[in-house]
């Protein structure tokens, strides 16, 4: 029968300590991935801008071009506008870039009707709406300098955003058979804009 050593016994103790310590880590590292869990996902949020967008079908031409005017002149064009924003909005028209020698715009009578039927080039088939139907009957100098921008300009029209819209404008100008001759040779300029916000 051999006999331990107490040197021999010390030996086996320290070698013991690292190997037991190696198989509790074991014992601890399986424990961590033995848990039960549950998650609950809520998809993927996402955000897109809406849009407010107008045309028109002038292939960019002005409405009107008059040489030669003369008193007891007067004609008519209409242009049709499409909204085709996303977005519910409140559309107005507006003068721009007003210009006039002579005062002739203040002798101009203009005006201005929204409807449906017709388009660019010609108003067959023009209605105006029932209510709201005539937006300007003045001067083109007075739209001009009172409707400028958005917040001054003319209109009602709000469409919805949920479909494409349109609305039909007839502009109608004259020069009264009583107007005075020092104007001959006056010229008058305007631009008009349309402007959708988003409501």
């Amino acid at each position: 029968m051999s006999r331990v050593t107490p040197r021999a016994a010390r030996l086996t103790a320290w070698i013991a300590v690292p190997a037991a310590l190696v198989a509790s880590g074991v014992v601890v590292s399986t424990a961590s991935y033995s848990a039960f869990s549950a998650t609950t996902v809520n998809p993927t949020s996402t955000w897109a801008a809406g849009t407010v967008a107008l045309s028109d079908d002038d292939a960019d031409t002005a409405l009107f071009t008059v040489p030669g005017l003369k008193p007891g002149s007067s004609g008519s064009n209409c242009i049709a506008v499409t909204s085709t924003g996303t977005l519910p909005s409140t559309v107005k028209l507006y003068g721009t870039s007003a210009a006039t020698t002579k005062s002739l715009a203040s002798s101009i009578t203009l005006k201005i009707e929204q409807g449906t039927g017709g388009g660019f080039g010609s108003c067959s088939g023009f209605t105006p709406a029932s209510t709201n139907g005539t937006l300007v009957d003045t001067t083109l100098a007075d739209f001009g300098s009172t409707s400028t921008n958005f917040a001054t300009g003319v209109g009602s029209w709000a469409p919805t955003g949920t479909a494409s819209e349109t609305r039909v404008y007839r502009f109608t100008y004259g020069l009264p058979s009583g107007a005075l001759n020092s104007l001959q040779g006056g010229t008058a300029s305007l631009g008009f804009t349309w402007e959708a916000q988003n409501s």
